[in-house]
Formats: structure tokens, C-alpha cells, sequence
């Protein structure tokens, strides 16, 4: 009583519980229900009607079944002992009124003693050797368990032995089906427990779902006709449910290492990721680097004016200097750009000018003039007239007053919008915005 009212008072949702006798917990039981807990009553009944939901085995129908049994194999005729499970537990009770309802369809059937016991194998040893009656012609011994039949097997080993049944059909070492097997028991009855069973009602209950107020589970009896089967049956159970908390011990690492490496996997994709992204900024950088320093020079270059030749006595003059070594060759790329570019203004204004056109003008071949031009500006004789014509385009589009298409024709464009497209590229806007 005292572990349920905690329970209660900790807020749980639903209680699920299964009383060890009738009268005993019943109040405790009733004050959960009261506050609004839901009761599933799981095995044995209270005398209270309040709970929710109540699953079980069907005790009545084990105790007749039982009776039935016993009867076909004294064939309606002998002497019968029972000895109870605790007293005032509704299994036995009901287990009790079942095989005693069976019996009464058998007049020559004598219930010699109904004794009681406690579920546990000593209580029963104690309940047979402190009966005072004669023992020595019973036919058949009905234990409400199988641990209180083997208790009465020990009790009357010096006796006339009996056949002996009881109820639980456990699969293990010592377990009713094993006993019967062996022919230690006459026969036992499966106690169905389905905690399964017990979950899926509290779930239903919790969420709403429709439930039944009354289960009864049902099972089987064990006898040696099928004691064998059962019991393979049973290991071979055991032995796939063993193997399947093998499986799910495998698949719980797989799924924790599946769950590192994805971790490892993202971190790896990061940091691929913002190797790519410096790489690229960096290429970029680069390559905007490398383009303003050929602007410069292009610049520089384009925009010198041609010095006069040096006098034969400077030239004598001059040193094995680096600098001084250099000097001429700058000077001599500087008087090449400024006649390229005297070539190049000259022939603006016509858009049909090829490169071979420009060539012929310098007195040299188009592969000679691309050479030396990409040689000392890094652009091509194309890109280099068309920056001039940008550039020409830039200066009249805020001196003078004529549309963008003008400006575009008379700077050797033969379309506007391929000029727009050319000075957004070279400037970063349109025509238009440099007059606003």
C-alpha cells in the first residue's frame, strides 16, 4: 500500500498492478483511481470494482480443465488430493472453483483433502506430512502450481505414489514442461503471462485507443504427448531470442559507429569545403592581381610618350648596369606601343579592322605583332583595342552630348548592346549610368 501511494503521489500516468491477495491492497488501489490514474489490475482481482482494465489468465478455466484431465485419467473413479496456492488470492480461488465445478460431473471421484498452501514448494511438503488422514490410496494429487505438486511428490515418497499435475508449464531446467517430459509430472498447464499484451493495453488506455474492460489470456496443457514438442519449441525460442539480442547488439555498435563516422564524415566535408573556398578566393585573388598588375603596365606603357634617342655619347656612356641595361629595351617597348597606338586610334572608328589589318600598318606579320604586343603587355592586340575604345568611349560619353549609340558607332562598335556589354564587363555599369 505504502509503494502504490508513492507511486501515486510521484505523478505517474497509469498503474499497473498485481495484488497479492484479495482484500489486502484494495483502498490503496482505490485512492489511485480516485485522483484520475488509470488501473490496469494484471493476474489477481481485488474485491474493489474500481480500476480500469483487468488481464489475466483465465484461472477458472485452468482449474476445470485440470479437473476434466485428472478425471479422463483415473478414468471417473478414485481418490483426489488438491492443495491451494495463497490463501485468498483470487487464482487460487478461481483455480479452486473450476477444478472443483469439473469433479462434480464425476460422483465416484473423492477430493480426499483440499489443503493449502503458498505457491512455494515447503508449504506444500508442510501441508501433506501435517494432514492427519490416510494417504496411502490416493489416486491423484492436483498441486494449484507445479513447485506445490513437486512439494506433495517429496511429502509422499514413502507412500503409494500418486500421479501429480500442476499449473505454470515453465520451459527451464526445473520448469513444469521439463518435469513432464521426464515423467516426474502426470501433466501442467502454460500460465500465459504476455507482458506484451500488458503494455500494448496501458498504451491504449494512455492514448485514447478503445480497449477491452476484461481480458482473459488463454494457453494450453502440457502432457507427455506433447511435452517434447512444447519444449523444443520453448528452446528454440530462447535460443532466437538470444540471437536477436545478439542482432541487436550488433546493430546498436553499427548504428554508434555509423553515427561516428558520419560525424567524421561531415567534419572531413567541412573541411574539404573551406579548403575549396580558400583555394578559390585565393585563385581569385590571384588572378585579379596578376590583371590589375598588367592594367598597370598596360597603362604605364600605353599612356608614355616616345622619348627622344639618346645621343651616341650617352650611349657610350652607359654601364653593365642591370638598370642601365634595361633602359633601352623599355624605352624601345615604349616607342612600339605608342606607334601601335597611333595605328590603333587611327583605325577606331572602323569597325571591320582585323589584327591583320593592324599588322600591315606596323610593317609586320599578325603572329609577330601578337607576339611582341603579348610579350610586353600580356594582352592580345584585340584586347588591347578594345580597351582603347573603351577607354575613348568613357571620355565622350562625359564630354560630349551624343547618344550611347553614336558613342558605340563611332568608336568601331557595329552593335549597341554588344558595346553595353563590353563597358559593363570593363567598368562595372552600363553607358548610361556614367552620365548620372
Amino acid at each position: 500500500m505504502q509503494q502504490i501511494d508513492s507511486l501515486v503521489d510521484s505523478g505517474i500516468d497509469l498503474l499497473i498492478v498485481a495484488p497479492n491477495q484479495v482484500k489486502t491492497i484494495s483502498s490503496a488501489i482505490d485512492r489511485a483511481y480516485d485522483k484520475g490514474i488509470p488501473v490496469i489490475v494484471f493476474e489477481r482481482k481485488t474485491n474493489s470494482q474500481k480500476y480500469t482494465s483487468f488481464i489475466s489468465a483465465d484461472n477458472y478455466e485452468m482449474g476445470r480443465i485440470m479437473g476434466e484431465y485428472i478425471a479422463s485419467r483415473i478414468h471417473g473413479k478414485g481418490r483426489v488430493m488438491e492443495i491451494m496456492g495463497l490463501k485468498g488470492s483470487s487464482p487460487a480461488i478461481e483455480r479452486h472453483n473450476g477444478f472443483a465445478d469439473a469433479l462434480k460431473n464425476y460422483p465416484d471421484i473423492t477430493v480426499v483433502a483440499t489443503l493449502q498452501g503458498d505457491w512455494t514448494e515447503e508449504s506444500a511438503v508442510k501441508a501433506v506430512k501435517a494432514y492427519p488422514g490416510n494417504l496411502d490410496h490416493i489416486d491423484f494429487v492436483f498441486g494449484q502450481n507445479d513447485r506445490m505438486a513437486m512439494g506433495a511428490r517429496r511429502a509422499l515418497q514413502e507412500s503409494h505414489q500418486p500421479l501429480y499435475c500442476g499449473i505454470d508449464g515453465l520451459p527451464g531446467e526445473d520448469g513444469g514442461i521439463r518435469l513432464v517430459r521426464d515423467s516426474i509430472l502426470d501433466a501442467s498447464y502454460i500460465y500465459p503471462t504476455h507482458g506484451d499484451k500488458i503494455i500494448e493495453l496501458a498504451i491504449n488506455i494512455l492514448e485514447g485507443k478503445p480497449y477491452e474492460k476484461e481480458t482473459l489470456l488463454q494457453s494450453a496443457l502440457v502432457t507427455r504427448d506433447n511435452a517434447k514438442v512444447l519444449l523444443m519449441q520453448s528452446e528454440e525460442m530462447m535460443r532466437q531470442a538470444e540471437y536477436l539480442d545478439q542482432l541487436h547488439s550488433r546493430a546498436d555498435t553499427y548504428l554508434k559507429e555509423l553515427a561516428a563516422q558520419h560525424v567524421v564524415n561531415w567534419m572531413s566535408m567541412g573541411v574539404i569545403l573551406l579548403l575549396v573556398v580558400t583555394i578559390v578566393l585565393f585563385y581569385m585573388y590571384h588572378l585579379r592581381k596578376v590583371k590589375l598588375q598588367q592594367e598597370r603596365v598596360v597603362s604605364t606603357l600605353w599612356n608614355m610618350e616616345i622619348e627622344p634617342a639618346p645621343v651616341a655619347d650617352e650611349t657610350k656612356e652607359q654601364t653593365a648596369d642591370s638598370s642601365a641595361d634595361e633602359k633601352p629595351t623599355v624605352v624601345a617597348e615604349s616607342a612600339f606601343l605608342a606607334r601601335f597606338r597611333e595605328v590603333v586610334e587611327a583605325r577606331m572608328e572602323d569597325s571591320e579592322v582585323s589584327v591583320d589589318d593592324l599588322a600591315a600598318e606596323m610593317n609586320l606579320s599578325r603572329v609577330q605583332l601578337y607576339r611582341k604586343i603579348k610579350t610586353i603587355t600580356g594582352s592580345s592586340p584585340v584586347e588591347l583595342l578594345r580597351t582603347t575604345r573603351l577607354k575613348r568611349a568613357y571620355q565622350m560619353l562625359l564630354t560630349t552630348d551624343k547618344s550611347v549609340s553614336e558613342v558605340a558607332y563611332a568608336v568601331g562598335f557595329t552593335a549597341p548592346s554588344y558595346f553595353s556589354k563590353c563597358f559593363k564587363e570593363e567598368y562595372g555599369m552600363v553607358p548610361g549610368d556614367i552620365r548620372k
